[in-house]
């Protein structure tokens, strides 16, 4: 059986590179992305109408349940992805690996998430730590967010990231 992130994802990504290919005037095609990208998004193709909100409903139900774990926590912490993020070349079956399990849930219900870089790989990447917060509590992600910025130094991670990748310096 396929997952509801799996048929949501894969939709999402052909609707981004339709969106794409209106914006720039060009139809994309399979030269234009990685091949994992387009065989996810032509995997896509075959999800009906149905099949896509049915995947929307069971996903939102999922997390709809949550609102009395709220009555005891304050945050839920999870990964942002389940592995360090290669720079480029991710397989087909790698995506779905790599991206939404632990974002996309709370990219659909809207509720408040932040992923944060508290961790390094040893060749300076970040590893991201997503804090999810009940409805309407943005604030508190905002204030534990500044507190991680302050203490962790991430303005000179920043630059150092940029300085070994040769990227332009971001102003802050």
């Amino acid at each position: 059986m396929l997952t509801p992130l799996r048929i949501i994802s894969a939709s999402s990504l052909a609707a981004r590179i339709e969106m794409w290919s209106e914006r720039t005037g060009k139809t994309m095609g399979p030269e234009d992305v990685e091949p994992a990208t387009w065989a996810r998004a032509e995997e896509s193709r075959q999800y009906t109408a149905v099949q896509l909100q049915a995947a929307h409903q069971r996903l939102l139900a999922g997390v709809g349940r949550t609102p009395e774990w709220w009555s005891d926590y304050n945050l839920l912490i999870t990964p942002t992805m389940n592995q360090p993020m290669p720079l480029q070349g991710l397989q087909k079956d790698d995506i779905g690996k790599a991206f939404g399990i632990f974002t996309m849930p709370f990219s659909i219900s809207g509720q408040p998430a932040i992923s944060l870089p508290l961790h390094w790989t040893k060749n300076g990447l970040p590893i991201g730590v997503q804090l999810v917060a009940d409805f309407g509590r943005e604030d508190l992600l905002l204030k534990v967010a500044s507190i991680f910025e302050q203490e962790l130094s991430w303005k000179a991670r920043l630059e150092s990231l940029q300085n070994s990748l040769n990227l332009k310096k971001v102003e802050h």
